[in-house]
């Protein structure tokens, strides 16, 4: 018997209640934690026993982070083999030539072609690949609202925002603290774009990492004895061109990226 594609075909063998017997927040979570092999099947109290005996011989050995980014990643290139890449060009910010998707990352031209092939002049690390093909496949093209929000307050966001203020906000802040040259090479590097300080920040600055997904980073430097403050914030349209997962792994993406940079240049974190 063939192993789970992926966590959504576990999460069709669930009642959606989100009854937390499982301990966990959703039935969704629930999914990702047996199609990792975090959790066996037969954790969730309401499946009968015969759904559980069909299908636990289905479920993975438990993967590595690593593993399962490689795994999300084969999924999605598979997706995009049966997108319409030239009708998807306008609804994602994008332009379609010679059988490519070119969009902006960051300001820096990212293609891709329909066997999910990328090209990039700069490094993508695997979590924003992941991000960047969901992104084309899930975009939904809605227009930007100028409305900026906290992740918490993005639909499926207010579950996992503890674990993305652990992953992003807080090294990220982290980064900032210790490289001095982190916003300078936000704006040379990423094309960041200074802004009027955003909820009295001292620092607020404008990212693109997709054409129609903007970012803002509010930084609040130390002072009089109080610690420094890092958030993000993002249109509120953002969870209608990106899902959560994709808002999650682009965050999470630059923070990946500024350590490597911050460890070139011999600070260390």
């Amino acid at each position: 018997m063939s192993e789970f594609a992926n966590a959504m075909e576990v999460f069709k063998l669930l009642d959606k209640s989100n009854c937390r017997k499982c301990n966990e927040q959703t039935c969704l979570a629930f999914a990702s934690k047996v199609f990792l092999g975090d959790k066996p099947l037969n954790q969730c109290p309401v499946l009968s026993r015969e759904v559980i005996e069909q299908y636990q011989g289905r479920q993975k050995k438990k993967m590595t982070i690593e593993a399962y980014r490689e795994s999300l990643l084969a999924d999605l290139k598979n997706e995009i083999k049966s997108c319409d890449l030239e009708f998807s060009a306008q609804r994602v910010g994008g332009v379609f030539s010679k059988g490519k998707l070119t969009i902006r990352i960051f300001g820096k031209r990212f293609s891709i072609d329909r066997d999910g092939n990328m090209f990039s002049d700069i490094h993508i690390n695997p979590w924003v690949s992941a991000s960047v093909l969901g992104y084309v496949l899930h975009c939904k093209g809605v227009p930007l609202t100028g409305k900026w929000i906290p992740f918490r307050e993005l639909e499926g966001g207010h579950e996992r925002n503890g674990l993305f203020v652990q992953r992003s906000e807080k090294p990220l802040k982290k980064i900032a603290d210790t490289y001095t040259r982190l916003f300078e090479d936000l704006i040379l590097i990423f094309n960041g774009k200074k802004v009027e300080n955003h909820y009295e920040s001292d620092i607020s600055l404008v990212l693109y990492p997709l054409p129609k997904f903007p970012m803002l980073i509010c930084y609040w430097k130390p002072e009089d004895g109080l610690a420094s403050d890092l958030h993000l914030f993002f249109d509120s349209s953002a969870d209608m061109n990106a899902t959560i997962d994709i808002v999650y792994g682009i965050a999470a993406g630059i923070v990946v990226m500024f350590e490597k940079i911050s460890l070139k240049h011999g600070v260390a974190l």
